[in-house]
C-alpha cells in the first residue's frame, strides 16, 4: 500500500514499539521505518512497514510531516542507521591496498581496512562513500571541508 495517507498518528508504546493508526483502520504495532535514499536524500521518501513487511504508509518528505512524527522517526532511524562520518584522517599504514587507516570520526576514534581503491565511492559535490573491510560504510560529507593533511593522505587512493 503506497499511499500518503491524510490522517495517521504515530506513537511509542510503553514497550518502546512504534504503533501507527491509519485513520479509522486498525492499529499497527512495531512498525519500522526505512529511508528510500538512506545517504543521497535521507529526509526523501520514509516507509513505515510492518512487521510481515509491508508497506503501510509512505511519507515523501520527512521535513513536512508534524514535529512529533519527525523526532519520533529521527529517533527510530538514528538507532537503526550506522554510517560514521569521517572527520579526519591522522595516518595510513601504507599506501597501496590493503592498508589499514586511522580516523577520526563523529562516533570517535576507530581504525579501518580499505581492501582496495574501489572501496571508495565518489557520491558527487566532494562526498566520499568509503566500505572497510569489514563492511562498515563510513562517510565523508564533503572532503574539500577536510583539513590539509587529511586530504593530503586521501588524495593518494583516488
Amino acid at each position: 500500500m503506497s499511499n500518503t495517507h491524510t490522517t495517521y498518528e504515530l506513537t511509542r508504546n510503553a514497550f518502546g514499539r512504534l504503533v501507527l493508526q491509519l485513520g479509522n483502520a486498525e492499529s499497527h504495532t512495531g512498525v519500522v521505518p526505512v529511508r528510500a535514499f538512506p545517504i543521497g536524500a535521507p529526509d526523501l521518501g520514509v516507509s513505515l512497514v510492518s512487521t510481515d513487511g509491508r508497506e503501510l504508509l509512505w511519507i515523501a518528505d520527512l521535513k513536512q510531516a508534524p514535529r512529533d512524527i519527525q523526532t519520533l522517526l529521527e529517533e527510530e532511524l538514528a538507532a537503526r542507521d550506522f554510517v560514521p562520518q569521517i572527520l579526519s584522517l591522522h595516518s595510513v599504514s601504507t599506501y597501496s591496498t590493503p592498508s589499514i587507516w586511522r580516523v577520526t570520526t563523529d562516533r570517535g576514534d576507530t581504525q579501518l581496512v580499505l581492501k582496495g581503491e574501489e572501496d571508495i565511492r565518489r557520491l558527487g559535490h566532494g562526498e566520499l562513500l568509503i566500505t572497510s573491510g569489514e563492511g562498515v560504510l563510513f562517510r565523508i560529507s564533503d572532503m574539500r571541508n577536510l583539513e590539509k593533511s587529511s586530504r593530503r593522505l586521501l588524495e593518494r587512493f583516488l
